[in-house]
């Protein structure tokens, strides 16, 4: 059940629990190992319910191996460079080149390169791309896999991530102090002015399609930086970060896949569905939060810090959704539109929940000492969350696009 608003419980033995969340997922069928808090143990039980109600497919047989619907695996198309860095970077893609931090690119170019701008950002998350789906390449001449592990874009992206995260640390405050970084996260600011409250209020199509084309570029690939810090945990914690990934990518159904309702919405919005379709019109700030993800997700001493973000979007999330969901309503989108941001007011209602109780709390009583990651995690996030919704707003506000290519 959710339930809008901060709220008190009281239990059957007259204990009293609150939420001060702005929507909470309350159990209503007793499974819970958090009750009153739904933790999604309930989905333990569908498999006995009636198999037109059930969510989740049961297969039969050798039913798990039909391919009937599999789609091939699309990949990105290679983006244009925006300065040395990412020209370094794509030569070597394209084959002309086998190590760019020795030839194409010098020491000077990376440590004045700007760590928030166009080239670094782009540099960087063609890197990280490889570790993905990859590049489709130019033509039949496809990006090769074992780029993946070419010592010179390793070398490379290696120093890009050090001018990347000393930028970071140097604009957050710090500290070790995660309880007071979690309660920001979870007070609702009345007179708030950011992306989503703008949609809600005042958006227009248009503009509600560009922050679509934007975020297509972490969504449709949803949960997957977050997928890697699983083996870098143990016990609760990692059970706890499983059980939030299995919802992430629709707890059994593909149909009902984070990445693949995302898709869907974009088809109803008219926007294109491919992989990586807008990376090209996508900014350095919009690539920056997803190169975070990745950065802190390809690092084992930054598990605390992939912990902070995760924890960020989760416990933000629902309430954003529910406003993008009235903004969607307001500007009259198709139901099948709204379904992406409906299941999150709900999903990450439960998740919030379980990133707090489940994760941070046994992941710190077992390694206290990466409590300073997750708070930097918490504040690096937040920082480059406020850069993109400043660019946003601003450009709306003077009637511009906020792509590098109008859609």
């Amino acid at each position: 059940m959710l339930v809008h608003g901060p709220i008190e419980v009281t239990l059957d033995d007259g204990r009293r629990v609150t939420s001060d969340r702005a929507v909470t997922a309350l159990c209503t069928c007793g499974l819970s190992r958090r009750y009153p808090f739904c933790d999604t143990s309930h989905r333990r039980r569908l498999d006995n319910r009636p198999a037109a109600r059930s969510s989740v497919p049961v297969f039969h047989g050798n039913e798990m191996l039909n391919t009937g619907q599999q789609q091939p695996v699309t990949k990105s198309a290679l983006p244009q460079a925006r300065g040395p860095l990412s020209t370094a970077v794509l030569a070597t893609l394209c084959g002309s080149t086998d190590a760019p931090c020795s030839s194409e690119i010098s020491a000077v170019d990376i440590e004045q390169a700007d760590p928030y701008g166009e080239d670094l950002q782009l540099a960087l998350h063609c890197c990280y791309e490889l570790h993905y789906r990859g590049f489709a390449g130019v033509l039949d001449d496809p990006v090769a896999d074992d780029l993946e592990w070419n010592p010179g874009l390793l070398g490379l992206r290696r120093q890009m991530e050090q001018v990347f995260l000393a930028a970071l640390r140097t604009d957050v405050p710090g500290g070790t102090d995660v309880t007071t970084e979690i309660n920001a996260l979870l007070v609702e600011v009345v007179d708030a002015s950011g992306v989503s409250h703008y949609l809600r209020r005042v958006g227009q199509l248009w503009q509600l399609r560009e922050y679509i084309a934007h975020r297509s570029i972490y969504h449709l690939k949803e949960a997957d930086p977050q997928a890697w810090v699983i083996p870098r945990l143990s016990g609760p914690a990692k059970a706890a970060l499983v059980t939030i990934e299995h919802d992430e990518y629709g707890a059994g159904d593909p149909q009902r896949m984070h990445a693949h309702l995302f898709a869907d919405m974009m088809t109803t919005l008219g926007l294109s569905p491919r992989y990586g379709a807008y990376l090209d019109a996508a900014p350095a700030a919009t690539l920056a939060e997803v190169n975070f993800m990745s950065l802190c997700g390809l690092h084992r001493q930054l598990r605390g810090a992939l912990v902070g973000q995760f924890a960020t979007v989760e416990l933000t999330s629902s309430a954003g959704s529910d406003r993008l969901v009235q903004a969607m309503h307001r500007l009259g989108c198709n139901p099948a539109s709204i379904r992406f941001y409906a299941e999150h007011i709900e999903a990450d209602a439960v998740h919030e929940q379980l990133v707090r109780r489940g994760v941070i709390a046994p992941l710190l009583a077992a390694e206290p000492g990466l409590a300073g990651d997750v708070v930097f995690g918490i504040q690096a996030s937040t920082v480059l969350a406020d850069r993109f919704s400043d660019l946003l707003l601003s450009r709306w506000a003077a009637g511009q696009t906020t792509l590098r290519t109008p859609l």
